[in-house]
């Protein structure tokens, strides 16, 4: 996704912008910062003497050129032209050098016939001066500068003629600064600094505008040191450093990823009487946004609004997508709606990055809003627009809508590229729609587009899943053949593949294929083996993949641990389940609410219900809130119990939470508040159920039926005869496990 730059090093800053005050600013930082005590005048110039010869040939030229009309000088030299010498350019040019016009077309001519003289060439870039055409000079300087190819001697000999002609030929010291940022410009660094140098020798320091070039190609090459000492020799020779200056160095130290030297830059830029501004805030805001550390980002914010600075675009956006990345997406709204109320209108970069923010975290609600937005503002979805809002659409299966918006990005000329066509081969995969994810591969093919290794391991983990485990490793050892490198991730799809079929043993002699090819299997790796063993009651073969994890130095992660918890649980080897924990607090990993439920779920099933509240203690000790599938836990296991007080509570703080109740639970529930004769709230709750499209169980039907019957209340008890006829004794019902994890 492309961002706005807090400062642009692709461009040099304005040539031609106030040349005057960069003047003015030069004399006055060479007067308070530079002892010129032992400084020498510029050399008086003494061009060579004419012979009477040469003194016909000039006023004949000069004289012809000043009293042509609209001839070209081509026509009006054509005579002379034979008897022309370089040595005239300079005395013709003495003669016409108030008038730049004509100075310049004629030393076109001449450089078009004759070889001209360091000497002649300085002298046009000092009249262009003259005549106030720093353009023109500027250009001069650039064209005679390339032309010296990189040859020390000539390009001294060029500095030496540019100091000899100065004297007399205008005496503007902004042919210094031009020189001085066109030898940055071409990253001349040694001879740029060696002219700063020379220049002081006669008592003229550069403008920090100037000298800032040179620190601009230093930060935009990645010599990042080389600029800090440039940075410091130069303000010790007198360079009174500017805000620009501190920007430039702070760009470049945030570059490289020193971001505590950025921050020191900024109180150093404050303790040498530069203001910090906007820019320099921003530069260092988006180093730690492009770090990783956000709450770093947000103080230097804060100060920055401390010190009665707003936050620019750029400012917003860094902070915005460094939120979206980390799934912060409520802040990252807010933020989105201070910039409007500062006036501030986000771009398409901003939406775009909300938009996937939004997507990823699931929400296609509002990513839609934000779109509806970005019309309104006449603004339009790029690729990488159109992509989010596909991959979204992919990750909760709408497949129809994503090729929809697939079909309109190509109607409106958007070319989808490899990362477009992936995000919908992944959704087919994910669906087990493998016609449609190659019938896209083929497209890709057609277009011209590579699919990746990313496009293949999605075809590969959908072939996988579907139990089609040998066409998917005949495509990746296809593609291997072609030379494209097979990375972890598609490694894994196949070890997933062959462990979901059951082949076990393939899926360990592929890890040693991985390690053969270089690619070492990975904490995904071994955790999905482990679930396999896991799953097949072979607990210990388990337990030995996560020390080998460890032999290997691999960081086992939460998922890991859980895979294990699981199965100790399971099998109500509850002691083992809890050495786990200790150990998994040991290495410094952090429980989840899964880690707990675990544990949870067969304390509910013995109707442990104490201990049970002991592990809800333990959990928020350790800052774990319980999740939808703990609450489920909790209410079927004190229902279980009888303990509908209990029961009652959790299903209020789980209602308060905005968490749903599954039908088990509902059954569970409505079955204890039954028994204890609360007939009355058993009702409401199977109402409930049932307008959230849950299918009540048998037992709980047959308990409303005869309470219905032994009521009169007829109707009701043949509606519930009809429901449970049409959605139990059908096959219809929605089965599902009391306790799923």
């Amino acid at each position: 996704m492309q961002k706005l730059a807090p400062f642009s090093l692709a461009q040099p800053p304005a040539i031609f912008s106030g040349f005057l005050q960069l003047l003015l600013h030069g004399i006055r930082t060479s007067a308070n910062h530079h002892d010129f005590s032992s400084t020498r005048p510029f050399p008086d110039y003494s061009p060579k003497k004419p012979t009477i010869r040469d003194e016909e040939v000039v006023h004949q030229i000069s004289t012809t050129i000043k009293l042509r009309r609209s001839e070209p000088l081509v026509q009006v030299l054509k005579p002379i032209e034979t008897s022309f010498r370089a040595d005239h350019l300079i005395w013709v040019l003495i003669k016409i050098r108030r008038d730049f016009r004509l100075a310049m077309d004629f030393f076109n001519w001449a450089r078009a016939r004759r070889r001209l003289s360091a000497e002649a060439r300085c002298i046009i870039i000092h009249i262009a001066l003259a005549c106030k055409k720093p353009k023109a000079a500027y250009q001069f300087v650039r064209e005679f500068v390339s032309e010296c190819d990189n040859d020390v001697d000539s390009l001294d000999h060029f500095v030496d003629k540019v100091i000899y002609t100065y004297k007399e030929w205008g005496s503007n010291p902004l042919v210094f600064d031009i020189f001085f940022r066109v030898l940055a410009e071409y990253g001349m660094v040694e001879d740029t600094l060696n002219f700063f140098k020379r220049l002081l020798n006669y008592g003229y320091l550069i403008s920090t505008d100037s000298c800032n070039f040179i620190l601009v190609h230093l930060v935009k090459t990645g010599k990042i040191e080389l600029a800090d000492k440039v940075f410091n020799e130069l303000a010790e020779e007198g360079v009174c450093w500017n805000t620009e200056s501190y920007n430039i160095m702070i760009h470049g130290v945030c570059k490289s990823g020193n971001l505590s030297d950025g921050r020191e830059l900024l109180i150093r830029m404050e303790a040498n009487g530069c203001s910090p501004d906007v820019i320099s805030y921003s530069t260092i805001i988006d180093g730690y946004c492009r770090c990783g550390e956000l709450q770093s980002a947000l103080e230097i914010m804060k100060e920055m609004s401390d010190q009665g600075l707003r936050p620019n675009a750029f400012t917003y956006c860094s902070v915005m997508v460094v939120l979206c990345k980390n799934k912060r997406m409520v802040e990252a709204k807010e933020l989105l709606r201070e910039m409007m109320n500062n006036g501030i209108v986000p771009d398409s970069v901003v939406y775009t990055a909300l938009i996937d923010g939004f997507c990823k975290d699931g929400n296609l609600r509002e990513a839609y809003e934000l779109v509806d937005e970005m019309k309104q503002r006449v603004m339009e979805l790029d690729v990488v627009a159109y992509t989010a809002l596909m991959s979204g659409l992919c990750r909760v299966g709408k497949m129809v809508e994503a090729e929809d918006l697939f079909q309109e990005m190509i109607r409106k000329g958007i070319k989808p590229d490899e990362i477009a066509y992936t995000s919908l081969v992944d959704g087919y995969c994910k669906q087990h729609k493998m016609k449609e994810a190659f019938h896209l591969h083929g497209q890709m093919l057609q277009e011209g587009l590579a699919p990746n290794i990313v496009t293949y391991t999605a075809l590969a983990d959908g072939l996988c899943k579907k139990g089609e485990v040998e066409i998917a490793n005949e495509l990746l050892h296809e593609i291997s053949s072609r030379g494209m490198q097979l990375n972890v991730c598609t490694y894994n799809s196949l070890v997933n593949g062959l462990c979901k079929a059951g082949n076990l043993e393939e899926a360990r002699k592929l890890m040693g294929e991985m390690k053969g090819a270089g690619k070492f299997p990975d904490a995904v790796t071994y955790t999905t083996l482990m679930d396999a063993y896991c799953k097949l009651g072979m607990i210990e073969e388990a337990y030995n993949f996560l020390k080998d994890m460890l032999d290997e130095g691999l960081q086992p992660t939460v998922v890991t641990f859980n895979v294990l918890m699981n199965a100790y649980c399971a099998s109500g080897r509850l002691e083992d389940g809890r050495h786990l924990l200790n150990w998994m607090v040991q290495k410094h990993i952090m429980p989840n609410a899964t880690t707990y439920n675990s544990m949870l779920k067969l304390h509910c099933i013995n109707t442990d219900m104490r201990a049970s509240s002991q592990i809800i203690n333990e959990m928020r000790g350790m800052g774990v809130e319980p999740d939808e599938n703990t609450y489920n836990i909790l209410i079927k296991g004190h229902s279980k119990a009888r303990n509908m007080k209990e029961a009652c509570y959790f299903h209020g703080e789980m209602a308060n939470k905005g968490l749903k109740l599954r039908a088990s639970t509902y059954n569970a529930l409505i079955i204890g508040l039954c028994k204890r004769r609360r007939v009355a709230e058993a009702m409401r709750l199977l109402e409930e159920m049932r307008t959230n499209g849950l299918i009540p169980d048998r037992d709980v039907y047959n308990r409303f039926i005869d309470l219905s019957y032994h009521y009169g209340d007829m109707e009701l008890t043949l509606e519930l005869c009809d429901e449970v006829v049409e959605k139990c004794l059908t096959g219809k019902e929605h089965q599902e496990n009391s306790y799923v994890a």
